[in-house]
Order: C-alpha cells, then structure tokens, then sequence
C-alpha cells in the first residue's frame, strides 16, 4: 500500500495559488483516473480538477473558502485498495463501467474524450490513464523542488483495510449541476439520472427544480461552499469613521484577480482617454434589413463594431501592442502579428475579459459566433485561463448597462480599451436640418507611452465613420 499526494498544480501562465471553491469528493471515498475532486477559482475561472490517481481518498488538504498555494499538497489517495481489486478481478468490467460514466461526464462538458487521461487544459494530465502527473510548465517564484513535482509517493502510515474502490464514479461528477443542485437545495443522492450507468445530468436537475422538489431548509449539503459576507460583531466600530461594522467581505477569487489588475494597470499605465458621440442610425438600419431577410443568421452590433474595431488595428497598430521590461533594467514596446479581441463580460461571479484569438481573420458573422460563445462560457465560469490571458485589445460593451459611456481602466498588461456606450435616439443635424438618429457614444482609454492623441484620435474617427457608414466600410473587408 502506498499514499500518493497529489500536489496542486500550476493552473495557467505562472498562477501561484488558488481559491479553494468546493470539494467534489469527501475521505473515504474511492476516485477513477480523472474524476473530478475539487473546484478551485483562480485567474477569474472556475476550474475543476480531476485526480491523476485512482484510489480511495485518504486526506483532503484544506476546506472549502482556504487559498492553496501552487504545488502544496491538495489530496492524497490511498492506492493499496485498488491495486488489491485489480488483482483479484477476474476481468475488468468495473473498471470499464467507470471509464464509460467518465465518458458520459466528458460528453455532457464538452470537453472532449480520448483513453486514458484528457485532462491537460489546466496544465497537467495522466498520460494513457496511468497514474502518474505530468507538469506543463513549473510555477513563477518557484524555488523548491516539491513546487515543480505535481505528485509524490509516501510510504503507508497504516495498513488497515480500506474500502474497496467502487466500480462507477459518482452520481454526479459535474461541479456545474451540484451547485445547481445545491443553490436550489436538491438531494441529489434522490434523483435517477438519465445519463450513462445513471448519471445525473442537468437536464434532471432542473425536472427536478421545475416539480418542486427542492427544500427551503439549508442544509451542509446545500448551503453555499464559500460564504462571501461574513457578520461581523455587534461590538465591532470602524475606528475611522466611527460606525459600526456590518460585515467583512474577503478580498479574494475573482474580486483579489481584478484587484491586482486593476491596481497594476493604474500604477503602471500612464492613460489618456478620448472620445466621441457616433450616429449609428444607418449601421441600425442595415443590420435590420440584414435580419428581415435572414432572421436566424444575423451578426450583432458589437460584432459589427469589432470588425470595424480590427480593420482599425490594422491602421492603428501601436494600439494592438505591450510594454515589456527588458533585461538592462529598460522597456521595449512589443508589436503584434495579429490581434486577440478581447470581450469584457459582465458575470455573477464578477468582471471577465475572453479573448477571440486571431480575431483579425474572422468575419463580422464569424465574430458574432465567437462573441456569444465566450459570453457563455464565461457566465459558467468555464474559461480557460489561456481564453483570459492571452488578449491583446479589449472592446466593452457599456451600452447592456444603460449607461452612455465610461472612462475605462485598461485591461493590464494592454495598452488600450474601447468603451460602446447605449445606442438611444436624440436629436441630430444632418444636412443643415434637425433629426431623431439612433447615436452612440465610443470612448478609447490608451497607454501614453505607446501613441499620442493622434494615433488614437485616428483609430477612434475610423471606427466612428465605419459605425456612420458600414456598406463603404465592410465592402474593403
């Protein structure tokens, strides 16, 4: 027998913690080769991690609400169990019953299905569903060996008998429909699920949700794994100002991530902002008629304005750049072959920036494609770190908070951001006469080190006459 601890791994480019969301597994328990065993939120993403090593679950290190650092220990599993069931099985058919709910789980995520281990997304994986870990890439700062080593075999402190490793993986392996279960207080050990060897799927859940069956009593089961308030004392006062303190909110997760960034960019980022009122009416009126004739195969206007948003870049590259640090102690601007369009996304869980990678190459309905995909993902809180890092423009949306604009911070380390504020009818001269249009305000937050006004005074015009006339504009694209 023998305890393998799997140390938790680097979960994107130079990441050296996570949050610690929720525990898909308890001791005890018996785990396959890439099960899902814990949620943990880093770099504005939910990320699920599968085990590397099947088992039975000897310790958890850490509870749910605890920040892991990167190459701590996370679990160890006890694999004595489930090396003395392979060797008394006549004949791997459990085993092949958990591979093909494994399956079904892939299938239900989309995230694709292969033998063995698929689970490289977040930097790791199993190769042929071996037990063992395999490291992308060692985590910035780190200085110890154990930082750079996902798992470690530790002789066994005991030899008595575990529990034999089961032959399905658990009802639900999905974290996305336990907390739908959990936010909506459903047992799910009562519901039969309609997928593969029973899996619950979220299609059950929500019959479930749907027919009442859930409990307005909170249970541990069902109440949330992190709280993000906590009551503070009655006797507790701010002594600043005097007043009472109703509760501590912990800087941390996606808050901490867009802290940090947020706070870099003001401190780094010498910015200037311009911008301008758009009369968008003749860009309303041909996507309306674009939509009379194919009503399920229009682009929308945000894909409309980031393909005039590309042709822009390309005019303008100094805004598609980054200022870098040099090895002498100097800075150098870095220039780009392509663009990564970057979407801010208002989420449940906080501010996202996915990115459309190669942008440049894609068609207004291409754009739109890609625009509605990563807003989804991102609502589920399924981006991969890489979709969150690697953006190098960012366009935003304003106008779906009915607002008119903003003076933005730029997303670090880019050197520029465009602001779409509302569309809304107001009163506009055209030809010496007074109309209602439909008119939109873009504002352009941009690095001063990279440009001055008039390059960005320039991208800024472009994009607003693209917007006053679109057909002279997408005839050239």
């Amino acid at each position: 027998m023998a305890i393998k601890v799997f140390l938790l791994p680097d979960l994107g480019e130079g990441l050296t913690e996570a949050d610690l969301v929720n525990w898909l597994v308890a001791e005890g328990d018996s785990v396959a080769v890439d099960q899902p065993i814990a949620e943990v939120e880093t770099a504005k993403s939910l990320v699920e991690v599968p085990s590397p090593f099947a088992g039975t679950v000897h310790q958890l290190h850490g509870a749910p609400g605890d920040t892991m650092d990167v190459g701590k220990p996370l679990v160890s599993v006890e694999d004595g169990a489930a090396a003395a069931a392979e060797s008394a099985a006549p004949a791997p058919a459990a085993p092949a019953a958990g591979d093909e709910r494994a399956q079904s789980y892939r299938e239900e995520e989309k995230a694709g299905a292969s033998e063995g281990s698929g689970n490289v997304l977040i930097g790791y994986g199993t190769p042929g569903g071996a037990g063992a870990t395999r490291r992308s890439r060692a985590p910035r700062g780190a200085t110890t060996p154990q930082a750079a080593t996902p798992a470690a075999v530790l002789p066994a402190d005991t030899a008595a008998p575990q529990a034999p490793l089961r032959a399905v993986a658990p009802t639900v392996i999905s974290p996305l429909v336990r907390k739908l279960a959990r936010d909506n207080g459903i047992d799910v050990a009562t519901l039969t699920g309609s997928g593969t060897q029973g899996l619950v799927l979220r299609a059950d859940v929500q019959t479930a949700i749907d027919s009442g069956a859930g409990t307005s009593d909170a249970s541990p089961e069902t109440a949330p794994a992190v709280p993000l308030r906590t009551a503070a004392s009655v006797d507790d006062a701010d002594a600043r100002s005097g007043l009472g303190i109703a509760a501590r909110t912990p800087l941390k997760g996606v808050r901490k991530s867009i802290a940090q960034a947020m706070s870099t960019s003001r401190r780094e980022i010498p910015e200037a902002t311009v911008w301008v009122d758009v009369d968008a009416t003749e860009l309303v009126r041909m996507r309306s008629k674009l939509k009379t004739a194919d009503p399920h195969n229009t682009p929308g206007l945000l894909a409309f304005i980031a393909r005039f948003t590309l042709a822009g870049l390309d005019r303008y590259p100094e805004l598609n750049t980054r200022v870098q640090e040099t090895g002498d102690g100097g800075q150098e601007i870095i220039s780009f072959s392509g663009v990564n369009l970057g979407i801010a996304a208002q989420t449940d869980r906080g501010l996202m920036v996915p990115s459309i990678a190669n942008a440049q190459q894609m068609s207004a309905r291409q754009l739109d494609a890609e625009v509605r995909r990563l807003a989804a993902v991102a609502r589920e809180g399924k981006c991969t770190p890489a979709e969150l890092t690697r953006g190098t423009f960012t366009l935003n949306n304003y106008g779906v908070f009915g607002v008119d604009g903003s003076a933005a911070i730029i997303n670090y380390p880019e050197v520029a951001i465009l602001g779409v504020g509302r569309i809304i009818d107001r009163p506009w001269v055209v030809d010496g006469e007074l109309q209602v249009r439909k008119v939109t305000e873009l504002t352009l937050t941009f690095d001063h080190r990279v440009c001055d006004g008039g390059t960005a005074g320039g991208f800024l015009r472009y994009v607003a006459d693209a917007i006053e006339n679109p057909g002279s504009v997408l005839a050239d694209l």
